[in-house]
């Protein structure tokens, strides 16, 4: 009785622990909201699988960036990456609210030439799609990715400069400000698709201190037809917020049970129709929007 016990603990523990075991990038700062005319904010950076601990790899910091309260472009100070995380400075000398992000846009896909299957450059822009894909390729498979985490600082009073849309990936324009959370309360947050409101878009809201729970207390919310979504803070502290699209990859025809193929209309013997040398339409649409949120007690 004693050995099946264990046995039964150990699988609970499994069953529990699955939901922890996703890769999460993130950012963390030490302080969100801040007085005075002249402070620092440091922010650490990381994937991990626990939420705000720092155990599997660091996040590159040569693509962060700074908006200050006024549109100008920032920087990032005294960067350093060790085994598990990333951590810099950021200086705020302006009132109001900066964005440090880390953003990413390009084209990933993969074709086959002469039997081999072959993968886009790196570096492949939307324009120049046509152009890498050489002459005599097929099976082409092809997206577009957006990849946006962002977190938001505030020196004195909350501003609402840095939240103009740019149109690219998934992007937040707040009807409450990023910096005012509280515990308790609700706050509505509209996301953009392409500088459309997205609406259906999925949003996972995480509390932070995971590894020292067994359950994750997942929100799991969805974006009305205007792209917005309504989150109540349960309890004050740093929330991981998180919305994706994307998924599956581009078909063309031939495939099993399309018409001509292998068992289509023209029977088992009918030879399936070429792979398109290109791609029958526009890549998959992919993008991520990654954010970290500090909510307040009342």
């Amino acid at each position: 009785m004693k050995k099946k016990l264990m046995i039964a603990g150990a699988l609970a523990a499994l069953i529990m622990s699955a939901g922890a075991q996703a890769h999460r990038a993130w950012m963390l700062p030490s302080a969100t909201t801040l007085s005075g005319k002249d402070s620092w904010v440091t922010v650490d950076a990381a994937i991990s699988n626990d939420l705000f601990y720092f155990e599997h790899f660091p996040m590159r910091t040569d693509g962060i960036t700074v908006t200050q309260p006024d549109g100008t472009t920032g920087k990032i100070e005294n960067a350093a990456t060790g085994k598990y995380r990333s951590t810099f400075d950021v200086h705020l000398t302006q009132p109001g609210t900066y964005r440090i992000a880390n953003v990413s846009t390009g084209i990933m896909g993969s074709y086959t030439l002469n039997g081999k299957q072959e993968r886009l450059p790196r570096g492949t822009t939307k324009d120049k799609l046509a152009a890498a894909i050489p002459a005599g390729a097929t099976n082409v498979q092809t997206s577009e990715m957006s990849n946006r985490n962002e977190i938001f600082v505030t020196l004195g009073a909350p501003t609402t400069t840095i939240f103009k849309p740019t149109g690219e990936g998934i992007e937040l324009v707040p009807t409450t400000h990023p910096n005012d959370l509280v515990s308790g309360e609700a706050a509505s947050f509209q996301f953009l698709l392409d500088g459309k409101p997205a609406a259906g878009l999925k949003v996972t809201v995480i509390p932070g201190g995971i590894r020292y729970r067994d359950n994750l207390n997942q929100m799991d919310l969805t974006t009305d037809k205007d792209g917005k979504v309504s989150v109540k803070w349960p309890e004050p502290g740093m929330y991981w917020l998180n919305a994706s699209i994307g998924g599956g990859r581009e078909g063309g025809p031939g495939g099993p049970g399309a018409p001509g193929g292998a068992q289509g209309e023209k029977g088992p013997q009918a030879a399936p129709p070429p792979p398109p040398a290109a791609p029958a339409g526009p890549p998959v649409r992919r993008a991520a929007y990654i954010t970290t949120l500090e909510v307040l007690a009342p």
